[in-house]
């Protein structure tokens, strides 16, 4: 249900552990480019959907939401109910990624107040470990919300760590979208053991990286970045509801 790698080898171990779908949705990238990049892979026997982890608030009170079903570009770095009304404009499955991590997700209270306008919340990610995941099935657990589980796999070796086993075939973006907008039946599922330890630490130790000050610094102060809402393609539209 997430991956933010993409690549022949993804793809052969996406394969060799019976994956039969992937949501990709790598960082601060426009749509219109993670299209590109799933359409190479459209011989694949993996069905590659894109997606949106869509950056709402500022850096140190982001909130993220995994959007499925996209048709236009939405930006990052605007508010929380800026973002969500335009994925309900636009009738995407709005899910919610690591509920309740660090100060870049959803907490428990959030999600209660937007329950109704929330498709999924993950309730397994092989990036994190078991007490951070039990807060999203709390979550679900409370909230009869429908879950999902994710390999959150930004390396090729951690994709079919963690994945989501629905009662039914998903062969296209569109029947993935309908899954999640019904709250069809499905199981988060999940690999265990010593491996299954070393992948989640690999994939921990990607957070140093991610939040350097090196890549907030890029992300932050030129305003030219591909999702930044002043970027030129946005034509102003978000002008009124960015947070930078």
């Amino acid at each position: 249900m997430h991956v933010k790698a993409l690549s022949d080898r993804v793809i052969d171990r996406a394969e060799a552990r019976g994956i039969d779908a992937l949501v990709y949705a790598p960082h601060f990238t426009r749509l219109p480019e993670i299209e590109a990049e799933t359409e190479a892979y459209g011989d694949s026997e993996v069905t590659v959907v894109p997606a949106r982890e869509v950056f709402t608030g500022d850096w140190a009170n982001r909130r993220h939401l995994l959007v499925v079903g996209l048709d236009e570009p939405v930006p990052d770095f605007i508010t929380f109910e800026a973002a969500l009304a335009e994925c309900e404009r636009q009738n995407a499955a709005v899910t919610v990624p690591h509920p309740g991590f660090a100060n870049v997700s959803l907490t428990h209270s959030e999600i209660r107040a937007n329950a109704d306008r929330l498709d999924a919340v993950e309730t397994y990610c092989a990036k994190l470990f078991g007490y951070q995941n039990r807060r999203g099935q709390r979550v679900t657990d409370e909230l009869a919300v429908p879950g999902f589980g994710s390999s959150y796999a930004h390396v090729a070796r951690t994709v079919g760590e963690a994945w989501t086993a629905f009662d039914r075939e998903i062969e296209s973006g569109e029947e993935l979208v309908a899954a999640l907008r019904d709250g069809a039946a499905r199981e988060a599922m999940h690999r265990s053991g010593a491996s299954h330890r070393a992948h989640q630490l690999l994939e921990y130790a990607h957070l140093g990286y991610e939040n350097s000050w090196k890549k907030i610094d890029r992300l932050l102060l030129s305003g030219d970045e591909p999702t930044h809402p002043r970027n030129v393609v946005y034509e102003g539209r978000f002008d009124d509801v960015r947070v930078y």
